[in-house]
């Protein structure tokens, strides 16, 4: 397993400065001397060097590092952190690599002493979970990590470009606000401060805050509130559902982009801008993690040819026209007033040529008593659902 952290290499160390692999990879010159700290992911030993592909997370790639065996001390394994000195030079074959004139060790790790992955060797999934604080090691979970992380960044610069004020709309909250009851209560674990703090008459489970309280399921009535002061608002962050589904399309807990805009008169205005924040969103994150999206989908690259054409706009009555003509393809029969599954929206894509498309127009009775009714049309509210599903 991973060993101690050696004090007098972190001491002697510590404080130099050090450039991230992907810095060096970029910016960095033949010849220039050079500091890194990082993970070894393998080792080879050759006659007179020894070669090791060292990681530091900030890219997919490996930097390779040249050792004379001179340099070789105890616990530079596969899995030890280490920290590296040497001179920027090009391999026989081209690619940047460092000549190592100081390495130190900072934590030992012992493969065969219990740690999980062996180098250059590939894992299921399912093996990965039963070490989840070693995920990041990993090669793909990496690379998850980063998009994430590289969407995250995108979607705070891209709509504070656009004049949008971000809101942190709050995790616990007294309301559920889709109104669907599929909401976690946030009570104390403490029973004994429960009983301590209610008052007369008030259960337990709002002994705390005087009322029921919630893990959010939205926070878009925090947004509608703030939108008539800050004209455009959005919020991005931890949701929360209490469904019984274990599919990927619903989860327990995940992050949600919402956005509020006030002033808007027309529907085709609002999916317009809803279809350029996709778009450019998209390429925004591709451009900056391209290489990782591809190492996320493996063999599934991802077709981004929707990227160059109009998203489509459909109303509800003629998407569930299409759905009713198609029922035999079903295995959940469509019916017009239970809504769409996920397998008739994924229908509904692939039927517009695989492009995303817009529901608009949706039957009264079906939606939120507070959307806009369609002007002539009082059975009808203004509501869009965005279908992004594609196989």
């Amino acid at each position: 397993m991973l060993g101690r952290i050696n004090p007098a290499c972190y001491s002697r160390h510590c404080s130099s400065y050090t450039q991230s692999v992907l810095s060096l990879l970029k910016n960095r010159a033949v010849g220039d001397r050079v500091n890194l700290k990082g993970w070894i992911k393998s080792q080879r030993k050759q006659k007179e060097n020894i070669f090791l592909d060292l990681s530091d997370g900030s890219t997919d790639k490996k930097l390779q590092v040249v050792l004379t065996k001179s340099l070789w001390k105890e616990g530079i394994t596969p899995g030890a952190s280490i920290y590296v000195s040497g001179i920027l030079s090009q391999s026989p074959r081209g690619q940047l690599e460092v000549h190592a004139e100081d390495v130190g060790v900072y934590g030992e790790c012992t493969v065969t002493d219990g740690y999980p992955f062996a180098p250059r060797k590939h894992y299921p999934p399912e093996y990965i979970r039963q070490y989840l604080h070693f995920r990041p090691r990993t090669n793909k979970f990496a690379s998850l990590l980063r998009v994430r992380s590289a969407a995250t960044v995108a979607i705070y610069e891209y709509f504070s470009s656009k004049g949008y004020t971000n809101i942190h709309t709050p995790v616990l909250t007294s309301n559920d606000c889709e109104g669907a009851g599929e909401v976690f209560t946030a009570i104390p674990e403490n029973k004994c401060l429960s009983k301590s703090m209610a008052k007369e008459g008030v259960d337990l489970d709002e002994a705390f805050f005087d009322t029921k309280a919630f893990l959010t399921v939205s926070g878009q009535l925090h947004l509608e509130a703030a939108v008539h002061g800050l004209s455009k608002v959005f919020c991005f962050g931890p949701t929360f559902r209490a469904e019984n589904s274990r599919t990927r399309f619903h989860l327990s807990e995940f992050y949600m982009l919402e956005a509020e805009i006030a002033f808007l008169e027309k529907l085709e205005h609002l999916t317009g801008m809803v279809e350029q924040a996709v778009k450019d969103l998209t390429r925004m994150i591709v451009d900056k993690a391209e290489p990782d999206i591809n190492i996320c989908s493996g063999e599934a690259r991802s077709d981004l040819s929707w990227l160059d054409k109009k998203f489509t706009t459909v109303d509800y009555d003629s998407a569930a026209k299409i759905l009713n003509e198609n029922n035999d393809e079903f295995k959940e029969k469509f019916n017009p007033m239970e809504g769409f599954s996920k397998e008739h929206e994924m229908f509904i894509v692939k039927y517009f040529d695989n492009v995303p498309t817009f529901i608009i127009n949706w039957p009264k009775e079906m939606k939120p008593f507070y959307m806009k009714e369609c002007s002539g049309i009082n059975s009808k509210v203004f509501e869009i659902n965005n279908q992004f599903v594609r196989k």
